[in-house]
């Protein structure tokens, strides 16, 4: 476990957060994850720590209006998405392509986990991962 740092392109958006990213990463095959290449490290909620920028985030919710996307209102980028799983209770999703001190030899390594969020079967790969 250590703490890692990330950011939007822009950098209006900063946070900081504990993660073990050698522990696994996530790829979910949902409309807004696919659209968007999600690739994120799922955190509990008190692990993470916005550090700048709570004015400059907007925040996208469909479908069930379960999960928060956060997006920078400036420069676009995805940073994390918020949420709530029986595996981790209130969870901070950041984005792989966000943080800023991960070394890409520790990126490539990370194991990835792979989610069929569009049938809702959080606990279940979908059956094509190749998009993804």
């Amino acid at each position: 476990m250590k703490t890692v740092h990330g950011s939007c392109h822009c950098g209006a958006v900063r946070y900081e957060a504990d993660l073990d990213i050698k522990a696994g990463t996530i790829k979910c095959n949902c409309s807004i994850c696919t659209k968007m290449r999600f690739w994120g490290v799922q955190v509990p909620s008190a692990a993470f720590r916005l550090l700048a920028g709570a004015d400059a985030l907007s925040e996208y919710r469909f479908h069930l209006k379960r999960d928060g996307h956060c997006f920078c209102r400036h420069c676009g980028i995805n940073v994390f998405s918020t949420g709530h799983s029986p595996r981790l209770g209130a969870f901070h999703a950041v984005t792989v392509a966000s943080l800023d001190d991960v070394p890409v030899e520790e990126l490539l390594a990370a194991p990835v986990r792979y989610v069929d969020g569009r049938n809702d079967e959080w606990e279940s790969p979908p059956k094509e991962i190749r998009h993804l």
